[in-house]
């Protein structure tokens, strides 16, 4: 296995690690542009859209699961989110992921690339939340509606490779009026339970190769420790314009190539 394109992958986990802890998104949504786009741009080597999913899916379960550590030390995670919403994510990410084998890689760019557009603008819009020092354990959702919309991400996170937290976080601070911070912790905790479903999705289907997938880990880890600590010092406000910046450039590069090919 080529040595370059190992070294670009560790780079790219570790910076895409550190977003991820930073502010909850899991990774795979500005992940999966730089996957396709810079090893070619390095001369590196290329990975194609069915490969990508495969390897992001590992990334973003290392990804989450580091983040998600230092979300819960600074009591940021509900446990009664991650029960409702992470059990329908992983259902559906594990049956996403099974029956991804049988899609076309530009269907699933165009799926992707639509939906980031939609969550990248539904982000601007102003929110008033729930008492912003209210406890994980003190917040109220509509729990049906929350295990439905989840149940419906999670199949589609699996087929992409991206257990879909750049949909949750605009769908449960605007429909299920959640604090963003408890959105950010307990979001990594509904991606980590997607992403383990939905890679042993693609383990049994036999789309991961390992190398790569082993490159990313090695520097995702440590860059999203560093993330999560960074994200409780920053306003949710600035988070939140983080979050649609980052959702909106990504979904507009990714139609750029969809219609124009490069």
């Amino acid at each position: 296995m080529e040595i370059p394109i190992l070294l670009t992958l560790l780079l790219l986990g570790l910076g895409g690690g550190f977003l991820s802890g930073l502010l909850g998104l899991g990774g795979a949504i500005f992940m999966i542009p730089l996957y396709l786009y810079v090893p070619p741009l390095l001369g590196v080597g290329q990975l194609d859209m069915k490969q990508v999913a495969a390897v992001s899916m590992v990334q973003v379960l290392s990804a989450s699961l580091s983040g998600l550590i230092v979300h819960k030390k600074n009591k940021f995670v509900s446990t009664s989110i991650l029960i409702t919403m992470g059990s329908c994510n992983a259902v559906g990410n594990l049956a996403g992921s099974l029956f991804s084998k049988h899609t076309k890689s530009e269907l699933l760019l165009a799926v992707f690339a639509t939906l980031a557009v939609i969550a990248a603008f539904a982000m601007f819009i102003p929110k008033r939340e729930q008492g912003g020092e209210l406890s994980p354990d003190e917040i109220t959702y509509n729990k049906p509606l929350a295990a439905l919309l989840s149940l419906g991400i999670g199949t589609f996170g699996g087929m992409v490779g991206a257990p879909g937290a750049f949909i949750y976080i605009p769908i449960m601070i605007y429909l299920l009026n959640i604090p963003t911070r408890i959105v950010i912790g307990s979001t990594l905790g509904i991606v980590f339970l997607g992403a383990l479903t939905g890679t042993i999705g693609k383990m049994i289907t036999g789309q991961i190769i390992w190398p790569y997938a082993a490159a990313l880990v090695v520097g995702t880890i440590p860059g999203a420790q560093f993330g999560g600590n960074m994200s409780k010092k920053i306003n949710t406000k600035n988070l939140r314009l983080a979050i649609a910046v980052i959702i909106a450039l990504t979904g507009l590069r990714m139609w750029y190539q969809i219609v124009f090919g490069i």
